[in-house]
Parts: structure tokens; C-alpha cells; sequence
């Protein structure tokens, strides 16, 4: 175990957001690769919840460690950061591969108009005419816009439609009602 770190209780709003590539510097700094290309939710939360890889790389570390985050900043195609707890580069090397979690309370409030993926999940899609299409399972960047992944029934067996996440087609996000509306049809 890296010295300073303790077990930690996992948020239960607790989201996936990076990894530990490496260590960075000499000064215990550890450089990140975010899950997302704008990595706010990295910047504004001080308290970050690691886990050891799912397979792969082995950390020093066992079960969820809070980490206290003293700064965090954008470096090239990554994130570097530094937290009270890593005072060297070999403690920092000990955190290699570790998943990075924050809860989704300490997230930035997105612009109007604008959600976390995360916040998608799970709703369920209807067109305007209340046709049930599905649940959004996932969502893929496909460069210029996003696609809602949609799981639904066909015969009995699981099926995706793809809808764009575009004005064009989505008229409506609710997120208290859990719903989605859509300008799409069940045969598209």
C-alpha cells in the first residue's frame, strides 16, 4: 500500500472518468487520460476515489483509496494532477493503471441544453407520437455529433437503432421524467 492512502467507501453516485497512465515527474505527480475530451469533472473535484485496474496492471494499493487532490491541469493529450497524499515518484508509480472515480454531485452544471453522458443512460426514448423505442444503453462520438445507442425488442430479441443527438431529431430531454423525445420512427 502506498503510504497515505486509505480505504475508502465508493460514492453511490460514483462515475468512472480516467485512468492513471503513469507517474509524472519526480514530485509524485501522476498523469491521467480522461474518458472524456473536455475533462471539467477532473478540474473541479478535490476528492477522487481510486480502484485497481479491472485486469492488467497491478497497483500497490487494494479495494477504493480517496485521493485529495491538490491541482489538476490539462497537459497535451492528458491531465496531470498531484494530491496530498503522493509525495514522490515511486508512490505515484504505484497508482499505474488505477480506475479514477468522481461523484457525479462534484460535476460542473452543464450549459443549458447540454447533459453528461452519464445522465443519458437508462432514459427511455419515445417518438412524438409516444411510441416506446427504447433505452438509451450507450452513446458513440462519431466526430461531428453524437449517436444514442437505443436497446429495445424485436421478437423477443434484443436490438440498437442509432439516433443522432442532434436538433434535428431529439425535440425533448427530460431528465426528471426519465424520457427522451425523438422525431424518429420504429422502421428507420
Amino acid at each position: 500500500m502506498v503510504p497515505g492512502l486509505e480505504p475508502a467507501e465508493l460514492p453511490a453516485d460514483a462515475v468512472e472518468v480516467g485512468r492513471v497512465l503513469d507517474a509524472w515527474g519526480i514530485q509524485g505527480w501522476i498523469k491521467i487520460q480522461p474518458y472524456s475530451a473536455s475533462p471539467e469533472a477532473l478540474f473541479s473535484s478535490k476528492r477522487w476515489f481510486l480502484q485497481p485496474p479491472e485486469r492488467g496492471a497491478k497497483t500497490s494499493f487494494a479495494g477504493t483509496v480517496r485521493l485529495s487532490i491538490k491541482q489538476a491541469r490539462d497537459h497535451a493529450d492528458a491531465v496531470v494532477a498531484s494530491a496530498h497524499e503522493i509525495a514522490d515518484r515511486g508512490a505515484a508509480e504505484g497508482l499505474r493503471g488505477a480506475r479514477i472515480f468522481i461523484p457525479r454531485s462534484s460535476f460542473p452544471t452543464p450549459a443549458e441544453g447540454e447533459y453528461y453522458w452519464v445522465d443519458l443512460i437508462g432514459l427511455a426514448v419515445v417518438n412524438r407520437e409516444g411510441v416506446a423505442l427504447g433505452e438509451v444503453a450507450d452513446l458513440m462520438a462519431t466526430g461531428p455529433q453524437q449517436v444514442l445507442v437505443v436497446r429495445y425488442q424485436q421478437d423477443g430479441q434484443p436490438a440498437e437503432r442509432l439516433i443522432p443527438f442532434v436538433d434535428a431529431y431529439v425535440d425533448a430531454v427530460d431528465l426528471d421524467g426519465k424520457r427522451i423525445t425523438v422525431d424518429w420512427q420504429p422502421d428507420y
